[in-house]
């Protein structure tokens, strides 16, 4: 009586603090925490009564107001209101299956032993009762095995009913204790059929999260075995192969960290929160973005996409067309070039520095390859993205970011300078205080480099230094006609042009005056 009086206690005391918790109004999803209505919500519940009824001790009160101890069937059936209490134990394992400090499997496997344990000890005791109810004692399931069960002690018969139950759940059968009355016999059918959804349930349960637990390693040996079929299928190189597959291991070693996962159903807002708070400070420390706006700071690192190379993965290949260019968070990389079939190690980066810059500012191949050294993560800035928030602060942030290039590339390693002779020369020596716009600087380059290299990939070509001549006719191509046509000076834009409709001597139609040549001949019509 002393530890069910203590127990009592403890549920007396959550009583009274249940008055004092807030509770979530389900219409407007808001936490109320006005005392008033939090009492008047847990008294016109049906919870209140149940937990007064299920907490008095009736036993010790009938003691108390009649000094007898009564061991009446009453209070035995009034105690069964204390079943009621397992409300609170299953509350404590949902809150406690959604706490993350918690394992949810070890959470989930201690609820159902403590399910199969309840359902075991119940089915027990309710067996036993039985049997000591029973008019003839001997005529029970426990009576014909040991004789006067009912004088002796209580652990003696828990055992066998204990015994019997697991025996029973677990479908083995010995045989040794069975059924024997009428009342008995309908007991045992109904807890049969009962443990059949137990065990469906249990079963159910822990495949799932056997299942669950390893769901990720069934996916990811997919992937590497696809991997695998792809590369024998297509006779790719071994160290190629070895590359696809450390870049999908660390995919999968590196899924929590991934932002795009992570950050995908959150708002907009609290990305760009998470982003400053991870690589602001990276991206202000980069030689190129010194000195520049907050604003222009901040635009920049909102959309920044990260990403993790494992070691010996080429990030960029040399003369590949440029789309991005990246910054070093984390690791570092080997800057590469190859020459006669021969690579040379040019330099090593570390975290804060940058590479793929060169070109997406100037819009040029890139001029080296740039393999991790060991496992890296870096943030990524698509030449798009970066073109479009530079340009309309040309004249503040533009200048600047030119003016650190500059200086960067005045302080590069000589070996370094001699690769990229072309920006060196011709870099160094442009006015940034003349540019206007994004595209003069990255023009200025493309030109140089298409002179260097014999391409004609500039975006905007310079303008001519004298003008160019073609002949002129005032009729189709189609037309056959003796007239020799009229030389004229090509006009300095395409739209004076096309105000004449000009179509080549072959039908073409003319849409970039630089295809144009001296002596071509324009039809007007």
């Amino acid at each position: 009586m002393f530890v069910d009086l203590v127990v009592d206690l403890f549920f007396a005391i959550d009583i009274i603090l249940t008055f004092f918790v807030a509770y979530l109004d389900k219409s407007t999803y808001l936490l109320v925490d006005d005392h008033k209505k939090i009492a008047m919500r847990y008294v016109t519940h049906m919870m209140f009564p149940m937990d007064v009824a299920s907490t008095l001790p009736f036993q010790f009160i009938y003691r108390l107001f009649t000094g007898k101890f009564h061991h009446g069937q009453i209070f035995g059936f009034l105690n069964l209101l204390r079943l009621w209490r397992l409300r609170r134990v299953s509350e404590l394992f949902s809150r406690l299956e959604k706490d993350t400090r918690f394992s949810y499997f070890w959470t989930r496997y201690i609820k159902l032993i403590c399910v199969t344990l309840f359902a075991v000890h119940s089915a027990g005791c309710f067996y036993y009762w039985i049997a000591t109810h029973h008019r003839h004692m001997d005529d029970t399931w426990i009576g014909s095995i040991i004789q006067d069960f009912e004088n002796r002690s209580i652990w003696l018969g828990y055992t066998y009913s204990l015994y019997w139950s697991i025996v029973t759940l677990t479908t083995v059968g010995y045989g040794d204790l069975h059924a024997v009355n009428p009342g008995e016999k309908v007991f045992s059918i109904f807890y049969m059929l009962f443990n059949i959804g137990l065990t469906s349930y249990l079963i159910g349960n822990m495949t799932n999260l056997i299942v669950h637990s390893a769901v990720r390693t069934f996916i990811m040996r997919d992937s590497i075995n696809e991997i695998l079929r792809y590369a024998s299928k297509n006779r790719l190189p071994e160290g190629l192969k070895q590359q696809m597959l450390s870049h999908m291991q660390l995919k999968f070693k590196t899924a929590e960290l991934q932002q795009e996962e992570v950050l995908e159903d959150l708002p907009k807002a609290i990305r760009s929160s998470i982003a400053q708070h991870l690589f602001r400070k990276t991206v202000e420390k980069t030689y190129l973005f010194k000195g520049i706006s907050q604003d222009l700071s901040s635009q920049l690192v909102t959309d920044l996409k990260a990403e993790y190379f494992p070691p010996k993965v080429e990030v960029i290949l040399q003369n590949e067309i440029p789309t991005d260019f990246y910054i070093i968070v984390s690791g570092s990389m080997e800057v590469l070039t190859h020459q006669n079939g021969m690579e040379h190690l040019l330099t090593s980066l570390g975290p804060m520095d940058m590479f793929g810059e060169m070109g997406v500012l100037f819009n040029i191949p890139q001029p080296f390859t740039v393999r991790s050294k060991k496992l890296s993560q870096v943030v990524r800035i698509s030449h798009h993205h970066f073109k479009e928030l530079v340009e309309p602060l040309i004249n503040h942030d533009g200048k600047t970011i030119m003016s650190n290039f500059i200086q960067y590339l005045k302080n590069l390693k000589k070996e370094v300078q001699d690769e990229i002779a072309f920006l060196t020369e011709h870099v160094c020596d442009l006015n940034i205080e003349q540019v206007t716009s994004f595209d003069d600087f990255e023009n200025q380059e493309t030109s140089n480099y298409d002179q260097e290299h014999n391409q004609a990939t500039a975006i905007n070509a310079p303008s001519r230094s004298f003008p160019m001549r073609v002949i002129i006719h005032g009729h189709r191509p189609q037309e056959k006609k003796t007239d020799t046509g009229k030389v004229v000076h090509l006009p300095e834009s395409l739209p004076e042009l096309l105000v004449l409709a000009v179509v080549m001597v072959d039908g073409t139609q003319v849409e970039d005056l630089d295809a144009l040549r001296d002596n071509d001949h324009l039809f007007i019509f």
